[in-house]
């Protein structure tokens, strides 16, 4: 069986920016003291004395907490779960030791250009985010005090959503009963934050040492997308960059431009984004970004051949009939819009929504992220800014 419970709990909703880590330590404690055992230590014997297996991860707006285990002990780990998220018993030490863990794991990404990149991006088009450097700063400011103000302002009933994965057969009246058990206050469901989207100029992160340009750019639109358009989407993606015989990637590897890359949908509660990704060495940029260019125009004047878009769905459909062999795989198909946009699409419903994608919707779709103006691009590199501009000016299309 696997179990997600998540909060509206991330990052986004500290009470002040000052403390603007304070879910990701938060979190970070979720498996220590608590009113049934005295440590971290001697809750992960138990927990784990079967094969069981837990995590937990922090986003601008969420934290999750997950759980698998075998059959036989469900109950006996989401008694486990409960307790954890319930009844924690946040101390100074604890504290203290996850403040520098954070802060490891943090520093860690320093050296991370992917994970450079993504805050930088989101900052420039207008989203309330610090970049690393200035999280980490946040990890001095945050007391005992101010992980118990968090946790009981965000960890309540109404602001938890979960999703439970495996045999439920006669077992789902006993889960609710212990669902309802639960020791949380009421509280409410908070609201996603909306930031007002911008374009922005290209930017360079500096990095002396980066001899090849780790890229991302994307385009956005002020409106979350439908489940079939999601899927148009994921169709558009997966021809140009889903194989070694897609038109972007397939291409550059062929023509040894790069060695990955890649795009994906981002769809969220108040806007969707269309990103792509990757690293190319210097003397390579301008061939995959002219290549880039000349596949996306194909696409916004409808030159989509029909058997490309029939591959697509039909890889799609294979990876439907292949998504739901394990409760985890089950558990991520619904995490992925339930908990960040409120979309609950049953998986069997996955099968018409691929029969229907057409060309139409998606060039409809990529004209209006385009279109849109809303757009950025930024790079982590050693070279010139004034190659970055170029890539940048290779990503503008006139639109009829």
């Amino acid at each position: 069986m696997n179990l997600r419970v998540q909060f509206r709990a991330g990052m986004r909703y500290a009470k002040r920016p000052e403390v603007y880590e304070i879910a990701h330590i938060v979190e970070h404690l979720a498996f220590g003291a608590n009113a049934r055992y005295s440590n971290e230590q001697a809750y992960e014997a138990d927990f784990t004395k079967n094969g069981a297996y837990h995590n937990a991860w922090t986003s601008d707006f969420s934290v999750c907490y997950e759980s698998e285990c075998a059959d036989f002990e469900w109950d006996r780990i989401m008694e486990l779960q409960q307790v954890a998220i319930t009844q924690p018993r946040f101390n100074d030490d604890e504290l203290q030791s996850e403040k520098g863990n954070v802060r490891a794991e943090l520093t860690g990404y320093m050296n991370d250009y992917a994970r450079l990149l993504w805050p930088k991006l989101q900052q420039i088009v207008g989203e309330d985010v610090p970049s690393l450097q200035e999280r980490i700063k946040t990890i001095a400011n945050i007391e005992l005090k101010d992980i118990r103000e968090h946790y009981r302002r965000t960890h309540t009933a109404h602001n938890m959503r979960f999703i439970i994965a495996g045999n439920l057969r006669h077992r789902k009246h006993k889960i609710i009963k212990m669902l309802n058990q639960w020791e949380l206050k009421p509280g409410e469901r908070f609201e996603i934050p909306v930031d007002e989207l911008h374009a922005s100029a290209p930017v360079l992160i500096r990095r002396k040492d980066a001899t090849n340009i780790t890229f991302a750019f994307t385009w956005m639109i002020n409106r979350k997308l439908l489940p079939a358009e999601v899927y148009a989407m994921n169709c558009l993606n997966h021809i140009l960059n889903g194989t070694m015989n897609s038109k972007i990637l397939g291409q550059a590897r062929k023509n040894g431009l790069v060695y990955s890359m890649g795009s994906e949908l981002s769809n969220s509660w108040h806007n969707a984004s269309w990103d792509f990704d990757g690293e190319v060495n210097a003397e390579s940029a301008e061939k995959l970004f002219d290549l880039i260019h000349r596949e996306i125009n194909k696409i916004l004047r409808g030159n989509i051949k029909n058997e490309d878009i029939e591959a697509a769905k039909s890889y799609a459909t294979g990876r439907y009939q292949m998504g739901a062999q394990t409760v985890g795989q089950i558990c991520d198909y619904y995490a992925d819009g339930y908990f960040t946009n409120g979309t609950l699409e049953k998986y069997d419903h996955m099968p018409n929504l691929i029969r229907n994608i057409d060309k139409e919707t998606i060039v409809r779709l990529a004209r209006e992220f385009i279109g849109g103006g809303l757009d950025a691009l930024v790079a982590v590199s050693s070279v010139e800014k004034a190659l970055i501009n170029e890539l940048a000016a290779k990503l503008k299309f006139v639109l009829d």
